[in-house]
């Protein structure tokens, strides 16, 4: 910096203010720092920008599985809204495990980055109060809200699979079958709620046989329908808890030479790229994975720029129903 002030014949502060654009500076002056800057290359050294204003700009992302298509969306969502406030993100992807998301916090901590978002499906609320309390923190999905924990950003996961079991029903399926994540992953027992509950509005029982939990991925939901399939009471529909299991569904259906929609309806949820390309298309709950990555941006620079004194919020994003082909 000294020496581009000197060559542009302006003070270090000036081009310190160029550089940070806090303070107003002169078109001219400013056009000239940086044309100095292009001329010798200069980067400004974002590690001793931080030690001076105690600011990194950068944010950490925490996903359980960066390859479910869910999730980039999502990080995009949050680079719209923090890239043009000069923040940059930082993912970390956690399979799930707890020790992960702990590893993450702690990592996050002592990269001190300026705060994070975090989509837990294994984190206590005391593992979030002991790791997570110096940083402005941003809870994606799942869990319900606790003011203590920061903003929460979700999805109506409960309302919108009610809406799924609700439209199996209007189409006079009788045995409507659930596959959830993991127990305790992230939105899935709110997904469950809303099966039992459309269920219980309709005054049908519910076989317990019938649900049934996996992992979020394709091949989990083929192997957890092959079993729902092969069950006494075969299933003559299976909502699923994202649109990886319902894809997944499709592929035993497709082995065991059932016809969907026609022997089987299959439902699923998030409505990823992947949902309208396979056959036959699959109806699924849009979780508008996007906006709620804005969201998270918006939340997390809400309290950045009220220096952790914001109240924290609750977010709910309303889902909607897609129809396609396979119910």
């Amino acid at each position: 910096m000294i020496e581009v002030a000197a060559k542009a014949g302006v003070s270090v502060t000036t081009v310190s203010h160029v550089l940070s654009g806090r303070r107003p500076v002169a078109q001219g002056t400013k056009d000239r720092v940086r044309q100095v800057i292009e001329q010798l290359g200069y980067e400004p050294n974002t590690l001793a920008q931080g030690l001076r204003s105690r600011r990194t700009m950068t944010v950490g992302l925490m996903v359980p599985d960066l390859t479910n298509p869910f999730y980039p969306m999502v990080l995009r969502g949050l680079d719209d809204v923090l890239t043009p406030a000069g923040y940059h993100a930082i993912v970390y992807n956690t399979d799930g495990t707890r020790d992960q998301e702990i590893a993450f916090l702690k990592s996050m901590a002592t990269r001190f980055v300026d705060g994070v978002v975090v989509a837990s499906f294994q984190l206590t609320r005391n593992d979030l109060l002991l790791h997570g309390r110096n940083m402005p923190l941003v809870r994606l999905g799942g869990g319900h809200f606790d003011a203590d924990l920061g903003d929460l950003v979700r999805s109506d996961d409960e309302g919108g699979m009610a809406q799924a079991v609700r439209y199996h029903l209007e189409k006079g399926r009788r045995q409507i079958a659930f596959i959830g994540g993991a127990e305790h992953a992230g939105p899935s027992d709110l997904r469950e709620a809303g099966f039992r509950r459309a269920l219980n509005e309709a005054g049908r029982d519910i076989d317990e046989d019938l649900v049934v939990r996996a992992d979020y991925t394709r091949e989990a939901g083929r192997e957890a329908a092959r079993a729902l399939l092969n069950y006494d009471e075969r299933p003559d529909a299976i909502a699923c808890a994202n649109d990886l299991i319902a894809i997944g569904v499709l592929d035993a259906a497709r082995e065991l030479g059932l016809s969907v929609p026609d022997h089987l309806a299959v439902s699923g949820y998030d409505d990823i790229d992947a949902a309208s390309l396979v056959t036959p298309a699959l109806t699924t709950v849009v979780n508008p994975a996007r906006e709620v990555g804005r969201s998270c941006g918006e939340a997390l620079l809400r309290r950045l720029q009220a220096d952790g004194s914001e109240p924290a919020r609750e977010l709910v994003i309303a889902n909607a129903l897609i129809r396609r082909e396979s119910a």
